[in-house]
């Protein structure tokens, strides 16, 4: 594999880009969804991340996205940094992991190559892509900028002992401050993991459930009074409990797919009122769940 193939920040300015909710090793349910979408007009495919990990064949779907080419755009999601990392020896697997057929595919390192290369941000002047989500305070250009600077130890020769120190790093609440594998794992934590947080921007992880679920002084990382990408169409997964949230500026696509219920496309104008959803059912993916 050659940075040729690595992921491409490729971007169709003709159609709004359709942006998939995350996949988690449902090749199934994906190839139904590409199915329904088509292949006209070519529009750019977004991908939200968590594309393996818990679903039934995270090899055969992580194979599918990439040979979309450069019209697929992808983000890193938790479970494919926790990919990474288990891979890099800095983590362990975990009971309902399911990446053994990438881990000991004959191609696994460059598989492996493919994911470490992936943006933990995407932006394409109108609209932003990430996993999880981004901390009230981080404008974005702030978003960008610190996406880039994890990106490119991710993207290094020493990407294992990299992801070795910030896995034994606490997690902590970001500020500007912070140094080496401390702030690497704040801002690793904000994309990939983030739900609930403060305004000050101390993240919340013990809580998964619906938004009124939120501990006593945390909100959803969304309606943190002052968001600075408030103004921006943020699109994230991450969030199976919240399920599908539209707002004119918000789009959560995390329907749920590896729990048995949909995998969500939407066509992400600019215009809300031209936004188009098309959705398929995933009860073959439920059991390995």
């Amino acid at each position: 594999m050659t940075e040729a193939d690595f992921p491409t920040h490729a971007i169709t300015p003709n159609f709004a880009p359709v942006a998939i909710g995350d996949l988690q090793g449902c090749a199934p349910a994906l190839n139904r969804l590409l199915a329904e979408l088509g292949v006209q007009p070519p529009r750019p495919l977004w991908f939200t991340g968590d594309l393996v990990n818990r679903g039934p064949a995270s090899a055969a779907t992580l194979r599918t996205v990439i040979q979309l080419g450069a019209r697929a755009t992808s983000v890193l999601g938790n479970h494919d940094l926790h990919l990474l990392a288990v891979a890099a020896g800095a983590r362990t697997s975990k009971a309902g992991d399911t990446l053994d057929d990438i881990l000991h595919a004959e191609d696994a390192e460059q598989l492996l190559d493919w994911v470490r290369y992936l943006p933990l941000a995407h932006f394409d002047g109108s609209r932003l892509l990430v996993h999880a989500g981004v901390l009230p305070q981080w404008d974005v250009p702030t978003v960008l900028e610190l996406a880039a600077e994890v990106e490119a130890k991710l993207r290094a020769p020493s990407w294992r002992q990299f992801l070795a120190d910030v896995f034994a790093a606490p997690s902590s609440a970001w500020n500007d401050g912070l140094k080496g594998a401390k702030r690497a794992r704040a801002i690793l934590d904000a994309f990939t993991r983030l739900r609930f947080c403060t305004s000050e921007g101390e993240m919340e992880f013990k809580h998964n459930g619906p938004p009124d679920t939120a501990p006593p002084g945390f909100l959803p990382w969304f309606d943190v009074p002052q968001r600075k990408t408030a103004g921006t169409i943020v699109v994230f997964g991450h969030w199976a409990a919240l399920g599908l949230l539209l707002r004119d500026n918000l789009c959560g696509l995390d329907t749920g797919c590896v729990w048995g219920r949909q995998l969500t496309a939407l066509q992400i104008e600019i215009d809300p009122s031209a936004r188009r959803k098309t959705q398929v059912s995933c009860t073959d993916c439920v059991k390995s769940a």
